[in-house]
């Protein structure tokens, strides 16, 4: 079960890093575009930037960003704290290792619910992005998905048998 998690949440990362390339390209095209547009002020014309691109960037992170989430997760790539446990038990480590993956998980879940919850009122209010016109509640479903993936990362590392030896 652990390592069909970590080739989920790898897969989701990548995915989600493909998205943020995309980002990448869209804004080195705007960019151009605009170096564009200014070289052609020079006899008089202009060239229009792309139409949208906030809505798609802000759009494309939102959804991007949090797919990162889990791999971080399975790499154990969140801040710790380890200053005042370096010389304590390994029972001790354990158990804190275990209660802190468990609220992680919790946090995680917390803020799916969240936003779910979210989701549904952008849904309803038929919210849509000010140029292109998108919908706005589907870009929710990637980082809701995001969020019940770490969790269960999280929830996997609770239950392995060395939960304290990350790395």
């Amino acid at each position: 079960m652990r390592a069909a998690l970590e080739r989920l949440a790898a897969g989701w990362a990548i995915l989600g890093g493909l998205v943020l390339l995309s980002i990448v390209v869209v804004t080195a095209a705007n960019v151009g575009l605009f170096a564009l547009d200014r070289l052609a002020g020079f006899w008089g014309e202009s060239v229009s930037a792309l139409p949208g691109y906030e809505d798609f960037v802000r759009l494309a992170v939102a959804a991007a960003l949090p797919m990162l989430l889990p791999f971080c997760q399975v790499r154990r790539g969140h801040i710790a704290v380890d200053l005042f446990l370096k010389r304590a038990p390994a029972a001790l480590n354990r158990a804190l290792d275990r209660v802190s993956l468990g609220l992680m998980a919790g946090a995680a879940l917390f803020l799916a619910y969240w936003m779910v919850l979210g989701m549904a009122e952008t849904r309803a209010d038929g919210a849509l992005s000010r140029v292109l016109g998108w919908q706005e509640w589907p870009f929710y479903l990637p980082g809701i998905a995001s969020l019940v993936l770490w969790a269960a990362v999280a929830l996997a590392q609770v239950f392995e048998k060395d939960a304290a030896q990350h790395g």
